[in-house]
């Protein structure tokens, strides 16, 4: 598995591991985005690499600038993206790009396995996401 960065955690690595072959293709694509965008967003800091509710998880203990991002498998299949539901994150960038993508609500962004991705529009919700506390205070 083409894991860039490497994986830290062993439970994260098994979980990538699990996923189907074009899921995890599409999710690696997903995680490589969230790590470029922290490092190239100001005051986000290092990322930590968990799983919550049994999905890999992005998180930003050190300067706690931002919400908690995570990947995963939808029930009608392909893979996803996630955000808080409690935020606007997600309904911010509907507004933005209202038929560009399939959302689940205010909380996800399904994609159909081997679809290609558009980083560019999506770097934009990622950065949303790693800095969204940063905003609320000021």
């Amino acid at each position: 598995m083409d894991a860039k960065p490497p994986f830290k955690d062993p439970d994260v690595a098994a979980k990538f591991a699990s996923f189907p072959g074009a899921a995890r293709q599409g999710l690696l694509t997903l995680r490589r985005l969230i790590y470029r965008t922290a490092e190239t967003t100001p005051r986000v800091g290092p990322l930590e690499e968990t799983l919550k509710w049994g999905q890999p998880a992005y998180l930003t203990p050190q300067t706690k600038s931002g919400s908690t991002i995570r990947l995963g498998l939808p029930k009608g299949g392909g893979f996803a993206i996630y955000t808080h539901c409690q935020t606007s994150i997600l309904a911010d960038f509907q507004n933005q790009f209202p038929d560009d993508f399939i959302y689940e609500g205010n909380r996800g962004i399904h994609f159909r396995d081997g679809e290609a991705l558009p980083l560019d529009k999506l770097r934009l919700l990622v950065r949303h996401a790693l800095t969204h506390h940063l905003k609320r205070r000021g």
